[in-house]
């Protein structure tokens, strides 16, 4: 089922072998969310046993939640803000100098629209990517196979249902492109 859920085929997630990862990952996530803030070599490391890459620098606020961990690739000095959930039955790419808002949601994982399938226990996962240099505010979510590309801003609340380009800030439910953006504008005095 591992390699029909990585393929993006559907999948039956009660497999012993996700029931495996899934524990693994639980368990992990409840350890890292129980370390002491002051504890910040310690709270690393259990970021890189749990996820399948951490870039120099990055931060993870607790609590953090993922069904897996190792499809999870965050980029160098990511930064997310507390409650990041991330459902990655397929895999999620952070890019480098990445920031969320709190209570960022990823989804990898979707539903059968038949619900006769889906009371099978059927579902699919589709990849998600975040470029490098974008800004997730809080509250948003990334649905499944979706990309934001690099520089990017997505607004607080937004819900991301299609690729958002690079270089823009886009906002909404669903999230759109709102204006192009200017660096210039933001540079300090």
């Amino acid at each position: 089922m591992r390699e029909r859920m990585l393929a993006g085929d559907l999948y039956l997630a009660a497999d012993p072998e996700l029931d495996r990862m899934t524990h693994r990952a639980q368990r992990l996530c409840q350890s890292y969310n129980a370390l002491d803030p002051a504890a910040a070599d310690e709270r690393r490391q259990r970021l890189g046993e749990l996820l399948g890459a951490v870039g120099s620098g990055a931060e993870v606020r607790p609590p953090f939640f993922c069904d897996y961990g190792v499809h999870i690739a965050i980029g160098e000095r990511f930064f997310a803000n507390y409650g990041l959930v991330i459902l990655d039955g397929a895999p999620v790419a952070i890019g480098d100098r990445v920031l969320f808002g709190p209570n960022v949601q990823v989804y990898t994982a979707t539903h059968p629209l038949d619900a006769a399938v889906r009371a099978e226990g059927w579902e699919r996962a589709h990849p998600i990517a975040v470029e490098d240099d974008v800004w997730i505010g809080g509250g948003a979510v990334l649905c499944p196979g979706v990309t934001v590309g690099a520089g990017s801003t997505v607004g607080a609340g937004s819900v991301v249902t299609r690729d958002v380009p690079p270089g823009v800030f886009a906002a909404g439910n669903p999230c759109r492109v709102i204006r192009e953006l200017d660096g210039r504008k933001d540079q300090p005095a």
